[in-house]
């Protein structure tokens, strides 16, 4: 096993604990306090580092499990999460480039409606890029069931954004 380091292995796992965070409790001071409660518990629980297959999703586990104490205690779920600005993309126009972010930020608003195991899912498939093993480890789900909640998480939002998107055609 190599030595963990908190600075090298852990520390630059902040921006995806956050993210993640940020996708349960719907609220930036929120998800800033899971990860520092997060960073704070793995800490403590240094000396049994070496015990863990990857300190990674060790991370992503104790960050979701404190995001939905929280998302619970501060009954956030009724919140909607504003994305951050999007990279334009090659748009032609202005036109398009409206278009395009006003798409984007109705499947933001459909991905926060969705129950948090599925908002979950994708956020660490589609977002983070995590393979299946990972988290059906972080979700304490079966690879099986990762498949079937994010296959049901995105044909909800498929749905739902055809069903406003093709409104009035």
């Amino acid at each position: 096993m190599q030595e963990i380091s908190f600075r090298k292995d852990i520390l630059p796992l902040k921006d995806k604990l956050f993210r993640l965070a940020l996708r349960i409790t719907l609220n930036r001071a929120e998800a800033e306090d899971v990860v520092q409660d997060t960073m704070l518990r793995v800490w403590s629980r240094r000396d049994e580092w070496s015990k863990f297959d990857s300190i990674e999703a060790f991370c992503m586990t104790v960050a979701r499990n404190l995001a939905i104490d929280r998302s619970q205690k501060m009954d956030a779920k009724n919140l909607e999460l504003t994305p951050e600005m999007e990279q334009a993309s090659d748009a032609s126009g202005p036109y398009n480039l409206l278009v395009q972010t006003e798409r984007l930020n109705l499947i933001h608003q459909l991905i926060n409606k969705l129950p948090e195991k599925q908002r979950t899912v994708i956020q660490l498939r589609d977002i983070e890029g995590k393979n299946y093993k990972e988290i059906a480890k972080v979700m304490g789900l079966t690879e099986e069931q990762v498949k079937v909640t994010l296959f049901r998480a995105r044909q909800k939002v498929k749905e739902q954004y055809l069903a406003i998107d093709g409104y009035g055609l």
